[in-house]
């Protein structure tokens, strides 16, 4: 049943843990590196991932034998290694030229808009909010997901160069704390 107070929760809780806003230096990056981004492509991946995960997330995690803790965790060192690459402007993940215009999967589609946080987030929502509303604020992001994505090239012009720089850093830093965080809380619960 659709309940719009629900809607509006589940979307609340998702934008925030997506933070697409917040990846914006990532999103500039890869940008820069593959000369343009596949908003389509990373969108519908990230929905399939998401939709997925609501309806057979714990399933899937059983079948490899894993916890949700565990998964964080792994989503945890991910957001490490990019945020390091933010911060000390280095390159740890090597571009691998067959492997052209796959950035819209990796870091992308994941773990940047559908990562463990979200995945693990959407699902602790099931356990509360109804699937259908669940299913609206996952639309409702991933609308606005699109929208920052297709307008990469104009944000890159606004921003310039040392704008994006400092961005870079800075949400490099946020990144690597909400790395630490998801770390922290899968591993030392409680």
């Amino acid at each position: 049943m659709i309940d719009f107070k629900e809607i509006f929760s589940v979307t609340l809780i998702l934008f925030s843990v997506i933070d697409i806003l917040g990846s914006i230096p990532v999103v500039i990056g890869i940008l820069k590196r593959e000369g343009r981004i596949q908003a389509e492509r990373a969108t519908i991946i990230s929905a399939l991932l998401m939709v997925s995960f609501l309806y057979l997330g714990q399933s899937i995690l059983n079948l490899f034998g894993l916890d949700v803790a565990s998964f964080a965790v792994a989503g945890a060192i991910v957001i490490f290694i990019v945020a390091m690459e933010m911060i000390l402007g280095i390159t740890l993940i090597k571009d691998d030229p067959q492997a052209r215009g796959s950035s819209s999967i990796v870091p992308l589609a994941f773990p940047l808009i559908a990562g463990a946080g979200t995945l693990t987030t959407i699902l602790s929502l099931r356990v509360v909010y109804d699937e259908l509303n669940i299913l609206i604020g996952i639309l409702l992001n991933l609308v606005f997901v699109y929208i920052v994505l297709r307008s990469s090239s104009w944000l890159e012009r606004v921003i310039g160069n040392s704008g994006f720089a400092v961005l870079r850093r800075v949400f490099g830093v946020i990144l690597l704390a909400i790395g630490v965080k998801i770390f922290k809380t899968n591993v030392f619960p409680g």
